[in-house]
């Protein structure tokens, strides 16, 4: 991702279509937060730092009609969706974290930061926002996480998935088969 010809679309959904370089975001109001993340492979890392462009200011921008996102990295043809409820004052365009720029293999220059849902959610080498009318799966829902992904709920799978849980973390034996 060259940050001289990156651009961030946002679009779908909305009064007003917008898109920005590099240089424009750099020039918008950025924030802080300090939260704690949540892998739907059960780690946690708590009380980081990141910084970036609060996501609702960028929505406000635009004005959106949707009550659904799709994060998009053209990049690697990876998308996440999140439901517009999720959107709070911690969700973001992040390009730091703990001070630092984020590294590439983080998603650096430039990722989604949603840490009202699991991580997944948090789109990597983000260059595309799409508000949506309609729910629909990115990436991993396609492949059978849950489209919500609530850590609160552990919203991991869905429904008729939750035997992968099993086999994954506790083995393939349930109790009721001994």
């Amino acid at each position: 991702m060259d940050i001289k010809t990156y651009k961030l679309r946002i679009y779908g959904s909305v009064e007003n279509e917008l898109s920005f370089t590099w240089e424009q975001l750099m020039g918008l109001p950025m924030s802080r937060v300090k939260v704690d993340i949540h892998c739907v492979t059960r780690w946690s890392r708590l009380g980081d730092i990141w910084e970036g462009i609060k996501l609702k200011y960028l929505l406000d921008m635009v004005k959106p009609k949707g009550n659904f996102l799709m994060l998009r990295s053209s990049y690697v043809g990876y998308s996440a969706n999140v439901p517009m409820s999720y959107i709070n004052e911690d969700c973001m365009v992040a390009f730091k974290f703990n001070n630092l720029p984020l590294e590439k293999e983080h998603g650096g220059p430039v990722r989604a930061f949603i840490p009202t849902l699991y991580f997944w959610k948090s789109t990597k080498w983000l260059d595309e926002i799409e508000v949506m009318d309609e729910d629909k799966a990115g990436f991993w829902e396609k492949r059978g996480y849950n489209m919500r992904g609530d850590y609160n709920k552990e919203e991991r799978y869905w429904d008729g998935l939750n035997f992968v849980n099993k086999l994954v973390f506790f083995g393939n034996k349930d109790k009721d088969d001994e």
